[in-house]
């Protein structure tokens, strides 16, 4: 404590405190002449030491600013201490700096007609500052775009929903509800929109994996705008090289998305002349390649200023552009997320009437007509559980007449037995007295909404507290998702649906509804399956019938062991592990003839990659190792 006395009595601090701190201090006169300022001036402003002394303090404010600086300044020598005076001071790169000081003044005191300025960087808060300002304006103008984009197609329907309601002739119903229909449709794409890039930057979009084939995917989607672009008079064309005319491994429906978007907006901004989508490979391997699509239109163009912005979210070149064409803003934001997450690049160049081009690059595994069978089959397989939710019970609990109508026409197609709840207060009371098997549970509802419910719901005594609950709503951000499955709620199946949503998430969650029974006859059938067939064997091996008795005896070795693996992780729910090891043996299944098992392995494995049909592993898997023992079985029979 003596040694800390005797630093402050003899004035040590002054060094740590002024001279080696961290805030820049000046002492001026009240005329602005500098008399000191301390060393930090050459690290944050860049002036040698004592170089500014004798010069005007003045002199270095940003000259447009100084009227409005120069009267603080006198506030500053009217007070005793003054704060916050915030300005911009020239620096020795001939750039200005954002300061702001703190003031004392000597005359009060000491009788001195001076300020001492205490000076601190505040360049960061104010780029923070600023940046939130342009945030907030973006947020501003998105919401007023957004706002616009809704009511537009919401009018629409309620307009048309009023002339329908005035006994209009057929020719006029039909033009109504077609009006309905284009209203209702813009008014998903938008709200699509805005769900995608939540799902994007939330990071929970997945990537499909499966061949399709490039040049029928091109055409289809060219085929779609045909008609909007003939009514337009602008011409569409498609070029595809036949290099590019490949079976690609992939996501087709975000490729479709991507391209989609830009054409739409080609033809948005194109009002005659010509829009063109061309493929070609920008680099191929043996097994990979890099393609290219270029569209490019003949359109307004996008000035030079706007080159570098098209990409943000919620922007496009103006105001006045969202006025006229409409938009959210999203589209070209979320194309370029798609294609940066496939690890892709997308680039645009323009010229302001003359048009655009944008181009993208995706890689893709290459494929081959076996990976189309699969998708194919994959298709087939999951008609046939669309099948299996026959007999489901579902209590739809919807307040909303039109979303209670539309959900219930849904599950009638595939013979759910349906059982209605307008709030869920009557959803509590039905459960009391009937078994269900699955709940789709709307969220906001008068008398007690969808959160009370299922916290009632969960409650209750087993096995009817157990029963899935799945959310549907309006509210479908990240933090309203949270809420639904803090609640006690299982899934979420954000509105507007379409029947599709609605089916993956029902056999998701439907237990044992998804695996049917089968009639003996079915049975019987399967018994009787010849599950080999040894004549690719014999066709690689010249009929070499002890090559072909090892093989089978490596495979009946070999083979019980896969089949205790797959079992074992079927059990835990170890659905990588078990996709592992059913690509393990698809070789073996091949040299052994087993096409039916092969293509079942096929499905398996990629039902282990798809939450939607996870559900089904178990049954699906059994079913397989069942008719694998039995395959097993027919080749202990055969001797060479």
């Amino acid at each position: 404590m003596s040694n800390l006395k005797e630093y402050v009595k003899k004035g040590l601090f002054y060094q740590s405190v002024v001279e080696d701190g961290s805030d820049i201090i000046f002492i001026v006169d009240y005329l602005g002449e500098i008399l000191y300022h301390n060393s930090s001036v050459e690290e944050t402003l860049g002036h040698k030491p004592d170089s500014l002394i004798g010069k005007n303090f003045f002199d270095f404010i940003l000259p447009e600013t100084l009227k409005e600086f120069k009267s603080r300044y006198d506030d500053s020598i009217r007070k005793h201490y003054n704060e916050s005076v915030e300005f911009q001071f020239l620096c020795k790169n001939k750039t200005y700096k954002y300061l702001e000081f703190n003031s004392i003044n000597l005359k009060h005191k000491n009788e001195i007609e001076g300020l001492i300025l205490d000076c601190r960087d505040i360049t960061q808060r104010k780029n923070v500052a600023e940046e939130l300002l342009r945030a907030q304006k973006t947020k501003d103008q998105f919401l007023a775009n957004i706002s616009h984009e809704i009511r537009t197609p919401i009018n629409g329907i309620a307009g048309m929903a009023t002339l329908l309601s005035q006994n209009p002739t057929l020719e006029e119903q039909a033009t109504y509800l077609n009006a309905i229909k284009s209203a209702a449709d813009n008014l998903k794409v938008i709200i699509n929109d805005i769900l995608d890039l939540a799902s994007i930057e939330s990071g929970k979009l997945k990537f499909e994996n499966i061949g399709f084939n490039l040049k029928d995917l091109l055409a289809s989607l060219i085929d779609t705008f045909s008609v909007q672009t003939a009514e337009k008079g602008v011409l569409l064309e498609l070029d595809v090289k036949s290099e590019a005319n490949l079976i690609l491994i992939g996501d087709p429906v975000r490729l479709n998305q991507i391209l989609i978007n830009l054409i739409s907006n080609a033809i948005k901004f194109t009002h005659n002349g010509s829009i063109r989508l061309s493929c070609t490979l920008e680099q191929k391997e043996r097994s990979k390649c890099v393609v290219r699509f270029d569209v490019t239109d003949t359109g307004i163009g996008i000035p030079k200023d706007k080159l570098s912005t098209i990409f943000e979210s919620f922007s496009q070149a103006d105001a006045s552009v969202t006025r006229k064409y409409g938009g959210t803003g999203l589209g070209l934001t979320i194309v370029k997320q798609l294609v940066e997450l496939q690890k892709g690049k997308i680039s645009v160049k323009s010229q302001e009437d003359k048009g655009s081009s944008f181009t993208v690059l995706i890689p893709y595994a290459i494929g081959h007509p076996d990976d189309i069978a699969e998708t194919s089959l994959r298709a087939k397989r999951s008609q046939t559980y669309r099948n299996s939710l026959k007999n489901l019970n579902v209590l739809l609990v919807e307040d909303n007449d039109i979303n209670r109508l539309y959900a219930n026409s849904i599950l009638k197609t595939w013979d759910c037995n349906i059982e209605l709840a307008e709030n869920g207060y009557v959803a509590v009371e039905k459960i009391k007295n009937n078994v269900f098997d699955i709940i789709l549970m709307d969220v906001q509802m008068p008398v007690m909404d969808g959160y009370e419910a299922t916290k009632a719901i969960r409650s209750g005594e087993p096995p009817k507290s157990l029963v899935p609950i799945i959310a549907l709503t309006a509210n479908a951000t990240r933090k309203d998702i949270e809420k639904c499955l803090s609640a006690g709620m299982n899934d979420c199946v954000p509105k507007p649906f379409t029947p599709e949503d609605l089916f993956r998430v029902l056999l998701k969650h439907s237990g044992n509804k998804s695996k049917m029974p089968r009639s003996p006859a079915e049975i019987e059938k399967e018994k009787s399956l010849k599950l080999i067939d040894l004549s690719y064997l014999q066709s690689v091996s010249n009929n070499d019938k002890q090559f072909i008795q090892e093989m089978i005896d490596t495979f009946l070795e070999s083979m019980p062991k896969s089949i205790v693996d797959i079992t074992r992780n079927v059990e835990v729910k170890d659905w990588e592990s078990l996709a592992k090891a059913i690509h393990k043996i698809k070789p073996s299944l091949t040299m052994m003839g087993m096409q039916t098992l092969k293509s079942a392995a096929i499905e398996l494995e990629q039902m282990c990659k798809s939450e939607i049909l996870i559900k089904a592993i178990p049954s699906e898997s059994e079913l397989f190792t069942r008719q694998l023992k039995e395959a097993l079985r027919e080749l202990e029979s055969v001797k060479f």
